[in-house]
């Protein structure tokens, strides 16, 4: 199941890197994965939850005044999406 939910917000990921999905949007449906934060390490959980807020808060400002890059917060959605993978993959 957590599998699934990973799968969701890949393409929740996908769909805000193409424009088709806003901020607001997938702020909504990262933050509704309690889930799969229960099925990771402890450590996910605030780590998920900071990159969203860097999310949130950049989208209140264009690129040029934002601390950070929107493409960097994005890789950085996408490579906590990749270890949390890791983590629910089963032992080989």
């Amino acid at each position: 199941m957590s599998l699934s939910h990973l799968a969701l917000l890949r393409q929740a990921l996908a769909d805000l890197r193409n424009g088709t999905l806003s901020v607001s949007a997938f702020s909504a449906t990262a933050r509704a994965q309690d889930d799969l934060l229960r099925a990771l390490p402890p450590a996910f959980a605030p780590v998920w939850h900071q990159l969203l807020d860097r999310l949130e808060s950049s989208a209140l400002f264009s690129e040029e005044s934002c601390s950070f890059s929107h493409g960097e917060l994005l890789d950085s959605l996408s490579l906590w999406l990749d270890k949390a993978a890791l983590r629910l993959a089963p032992a080989a």
